[in-house]
């Protein structure tokens, strides 16, 4: 899955995602050009692009990245970075806020690495990082000391393999949430307004593991 979207200040103005597999090499651009399309808008209206920089799927990320490295040469705008477990954590915060959040509460956004292992953060209500990003492999010990001292909401896809494994009281599981460029507008404005842009030409993605290519099966 991956999403684009427009924003206009921290108001979402057009949205579009594709759920399917394996194409976002041949889809991104074309969702980028129908945001424009639907909106009305035009690419000179433009005044900067923000993409999520990971950790996440190694060729997602960087067809992301290379898109939004092209929008800003072709437009000479400023390229800002949101972490992905950022914007999920922004995206509980947008829902969970006043029901959920409180001053003993932290949020811990995953995202699946494979096996027991995900990417992971721990932040608190506001998005300030207590715990930074990691590569971490889950077992039932895993941010016991933590959750010793506070409750812990874990949410994003990678949560969903840990609700087995980490049983304690103030482990808390929600479900449904997924990284979404609708809200990166809040992330991006900020980024904006305080002019903490990117180097295109420096700029690379946030991979936390080395990739690796596997060698096909020969058939003899």
């Amino acid at each position: 899955m991956f999403s684009c979207s427009l924003h206009q200040d921290q108001r979402l103005i057009a949205y579009k995602e594709s759920v399917r597999e394996l194409t976002t090499a041949s889809m991104l651009a074309v969702l980028v050009e129908s945001l424009f399309k639907d909106s009305g808008l035009s690419t000179k209206q433009l005044n900067a692009v923000v993409v999520a920089s990971g950790p996440g799927s190694y060729t997602g990320l960087r067809i992301g990245v290379a898109t939004a490295k092209g929008i800003c040469y072709a437009l000479d705008i400023p390229l800002i970075s949101a972490n992905s477990l950022s914007l999920i954590a922004q995206q509980f915060i947008d829902q969970y806020t006043e029901s959920a959040c409180m001053n003993d509460v932290l949020l811990c956004p995953m995202l699946d690495a494979r096996r027991m292992e995900v990417y992971c953060m721990l932040c608190d209500c506001k998005g300030n990082i207590v715990e930074p990003i990691q590569a971490k492999v889950i077992d039932e010990k895993s941010f016991s000391t933590w959750l010793r001292q506070k409750v812990i909401y874990f949410f994003g896809e990678g949560s969903d393999k840990c609700k087995n494994t980490i049983h304690h009281s103030n482990a808390k599981f929600i479900t449904g949430i997924k990284p979404s460029a609708a809200s990166l507008g809040i992330m991006g404005l900020k980024k904006y307004l305080s002019e903490d842009f990117e180097k295109p030409e420096f700029f690379e993605p946030l991979y936390l593991k080395d990739f690796v290519i596997k060698k096909p099966n020969l058939i003899s």
